[in-house]
């Protein structure tokens, strides 16, 4: 399944819901459950629909003890509705519609609140090809654990969103990445049992301000201003039923529609398992949590000598999960 988060503009100001995916059609598995308490025959539809699919999917992982297994039986009562020819809650509230049909539509942050943020850095070649630039070796404590940095929560963007360019610097370059989402609290948990954790995958573009962040890292501490204005999730989630364990998809990035980056997400020298293993060793892992692979090999600029300008369109893709489209907004003043 492709789940996203679906911003509708109303009289009353933009609304953001949760929907499945279908090719261009979205179902609002909420306004799903509302019909069909209606049609049982209950007093609060509405209510009961909240309780059992909320409207946000962080909200819906947090309250759901199987998230996935959950829609699949929504999308099994879409198709009895449908069939029906109930496509509309008695308030009048659609519960499905084709993205082509509605130009009020668009595409939020898949996941709308992020309990943590970690980004891993688990793919050698960007890793030596960094240190490369410094004249320096891979540290061997590299190879001993799955090291991360945490980000900000609160930065996320969306596909189609303009990609901020902050005051205070004059690098900016992206960063191609395969994004986790969690669907199950944890603690202590084993490299071998983390797919029960797993909610689905998605694309990651952190977003990097590069100067401030080669200051941050001069001093050994970071990054922060270097990262935390900005990172892009999206455009939808893939469940992580439709996946091996450790994905292996085709990876690429292309700016003005030349294609930059190339690589595969099983190129990866660290294991899901392993960095969630590794991260949640007497620390609470939660439902919302978003993990980051780190940077694909060739995954961003500055591997290329190449940076970002205003105006630039930078497309990510990922196999069986889509493309993640932005374009760079232009520096802002102090």
């Amino acid at each position: 399944m492709k789940i996203c988060m679906y911003r509708r503009q109303t009289p009353m100001g933009r609304i953001e819901r949760l929907g499945i995916m279908q090719e261009s059609l979205i179902i609002d598995p909420n306004l799903v459950m509302e019909s069909w308490y209606e049609k049982q025959g209950y007093y609060q539809p509405s209510l009961r629909a909240l309780r059992h699919c909320p409207t946000s999917l962080s909200d819906f992982l947090i309250g759901s003890d199987h998230p996935i297994e959950s829609l699949k039986t929504i999308l099994i009562i879409y198709e009895k509705l449908a069939r029906e020819g109930i496509l509309k809650t008695k308030n009048g509230g659609g519960i499905a519609f084709d993205l082509k049909d509605d130009s009020q539509v668009t595409l939020g942050v898949p996941l709308d609140k992020i309990a943590s943020y970690r980004d891993f850095f688990s793919h050698e070649k960007h890793v030596k090809k960094g240190f490369e630039k410094r004249n320096e070796p891979i540290p061997p404590a590299w190879y001993e654990i799955p090291a991360y940095y945490k980000g900000a929560t609160t930065g996320f963007i969306a596909t189609e969103d303009m990609i901020p360019w902050p005051s205070y610097t004059k690098e900016l370059d992206y960063e191609l990445e395969l994004g986790l989402v969690i669907g199950r609290d944890g603690k202590n948990i084993k490299a071998k049992d983390v797919n029960q954790y797993i909610f689905g995958y998605t694309i990651l573009n952190d977003i990097s301000a590069r100067d401030i962040q080669r200051k941050e890292m001069s001093i050994r501490l970071g990054p922060a201003k270097g990262k935390d204005f900005c990172s892009i999730m999206g455009p939808v989630i893939v469940t992580a039923d439709e996946f091996d364990s450790d994905p292996n998809l085709l990876m690429t990035a292309s700016v003005n529609g030349v294609e930059w980056s190339r690589g595969l997400s099983g190129d990866a020298h660290y294991s899901w398992g392993e960095m969630i293993e590794h991260f949640t060793k007497d620390e609470w892992m939660r439902a919302t949590d978003f993990l980051g692979s780190g940077t694909v090999g060739t995954g961003c600029g500055l591997e290329l000598s190449k940076l970002l300008n205003p105006g630039d369109q930078v497309e990510l893709y990922i196999e069986k999960i889509g493309t993640l489209k932005n374009i760079v907004g232009t520096p802002e003043l102090n």
